[in-house]
């Protein structure tokens, strides 16, 4: 019989959705023993060390959260086998990411992290145990993991019964960079399952600081789908906003005047109507993917075509602002020194996964450019990571330029502020929206860079009238005055 008092957690997954969640309820609820695991020796240690500020995520408030909880009933450990035995309830938080092989390969949900999960707690679990789906996963997944778990399983240690399971689907609705408010504070809490002791006794631990009425109850097809779509909605409301962003600049409009008209309609709302390089982060892309490959799958192609086209949308933004790059600079980069100004998919958190910055560097090092990088929160390891290119420190723009220089790839290199990045650089790219972008002095960059310089404001950030006053020519996105 499942209980609904929960007296001992185990989350396996110490990422960007297991960490932040699991603090948060351990910060809520005092009484719950709260265990993350992760095979990753490093993030675990990085977890526990005494330094918040070497958390492996960077989330802001999520320092005070951990400090308040660990230690006290947050734990952080590499001994999986021991959190899921001692368990009532055991979250699944672990990459689910797209296929790059086999059937599927490039829009499917690889699924194998997710079977070795279930196949662990079919094994180590003791008793009556709750496994609830946090990871963004295909609808019916959870007939898998039913599936592993159903098979006969006895707790020796239990005078050899028969282990008992439920499986709920409780996805997380988190925007990086405001995660520990959205915990705080959820707009809702999604739980679907087939028992309703299962779904309550995960809803008591929500009610102890969230509305009930907050709090939804679905089946668990409805909630694994409802996730998908969620993503996918946003993702298409930021590929509609960028399509009309190439056609503002085209006609002399402002796409942000466009957009304050259109979400004063209280049909469409203002959110998410913010132009730029992109969507970005670990869930838009690969959820629309597997939202467009379950829907061929089961007969659905035109459904499929309208999902598939919102992620052409975005990667087509990103391919021309790099165009536009190279446009600009009167048709050619190759030598020349471009400094990028953020490299995280967005401001307030240290993730880069499918960043537009990526895109669009890799395109400007095609053409031979020599790209500076910097953001406050993301450093060279990181980015070396995602360019899969060594980090090249000559300086191009100073060394002789030979025939085989002029026509080679391009190079980059980290560095670690503002001026470094763009002293001698012959054109700016600002691709995250962080605060420091913000309020640079123009007046004092400008004779730092070669000119005639440029400014590309990908997020439209920065002060339009003062960098021409600094005598840099400028693009914003967006925007069609001249």
């Amino acid at each position: 019989m499942i209980s609904t008092d929960i007296k001992n957690i185990c989350c396996i997954g110490a990422g960007y959705v297991g960490g932040p969640t699991m603090a948060v309820i351990a910060d809520r609820c005092p009484s719950i023993q709260v265990n993350v695991v992760d095979l990753n020796e490093n993030r675990i240690k990085d977890w526990n060390d005494s330094d918040l500020s070497k958390l492996p995520v960077y989330e802001p408030g999520l320092d005070d959260v951990v400090a308040r909880a660990r230690g006290r009933n947050l734990h952080f450990t590499t001994n999986i086998e021991e959190s899921i035995a001692n368990a009532d309830m055991v979250f699944i938080s672990v990459n689910t990411p797209t296929k790059i092989k086999g059937v599927g390969a490039g829009q499917a949900s690889d699924l194998r992290w997710v079977e070795a999960c279930a196949r662990q707690v079919a094994q180590c679990s003791r008793g009556n145990t709750i496994v609830v789906e946090k990871s963004t996963l295909p609808v019916r997944t959870a007939e898998v993991i039913k599936s592993i778990l159903s098979s006969p399983q006895r707790d020796n240690r239990n005078s050899g019964e028969l282990k008992t399971f439920e499986v709920l689907s409780n996805p997380e609705f988190l925007a990086e960079g405001t995660a520990i408010v959205d915990l705080e504070n959820p707009d809702r809490i999604l739980i679907g399952g087939e028992s309703e002791s299962a779904v309550e006794a995960l809803a008591n631990i929500y009610l102890q600081w969230v509305p009930n009425e907050k709090i939804l109850r679905t089946s668990l097809w409805s909630s694994e789908l409802a996730k998908l779509t969620a993503n996918a909605f946003l993702a298409q409301r930021i590929s509609s906003i960028n399509s009309v962003s190439a056609l503002c600049e085209a006609t002399g409009a402002d796409v942000r005047e466009v957009a304050n008209a259109i979400g004063t309609d209280s049909r469409i709302g203002s959110k998410f109507l913010d132009s730029g390089p992109g969507f970005g982060g670990s869930c838009f892309k690969k959820d629309i993917l597997n939202l467009a490959y379950l829907c061929r799958y089961f007969g659905l192609p035109e459904v499929a075509e309208y999902w598939e086209n919102v992620v052409k949308l975005n990667n087509w933004q990103q391919a021309r602002i790099a165009q536009l790059v190279v446009q600009k600079l009167f048709g050619t980069v190759a030598t020349k020194k471009i400094a990028i100004l953020g490299f995280a998919f967005k401001a307030d958190t240290n993730d880069t996964r499918e960043s537009p910055a990526i895109m669009i560097a890799k395109d400007l090092l095609e053409e031979g450019a020599e790209i500076a990088i910097y953001d406050p929160k993301v450093n060279n390891e990181q980015i070396k990571k995602c360019l899969a290119l060594a980090e090249n420190k000559e300086d191009l723009s100073q060394a002789y330029k030979t025939q085989d220089a002029m026509n080679s790839e391009g190079k980059w290199s980290y560095k670690n502020d503002v001026v470094s990045a763009i002293s001698g650089a012959d054109a700016i790219i600002i691709l995250t929206e962080w605060n420091e972008f913000k309020s640079l002095n123009w007046e004092s960059l400008a004779p730092l860079m070669r000119h005639p310089a440029w400014v590309f404001d990908a997020r439209a950030v920065a002060d339009k009238t003062a960098i021409r006053c600094a005598g840099l020519n400028i693009w914003r996105v967006g925007d069609g005055s001249k």
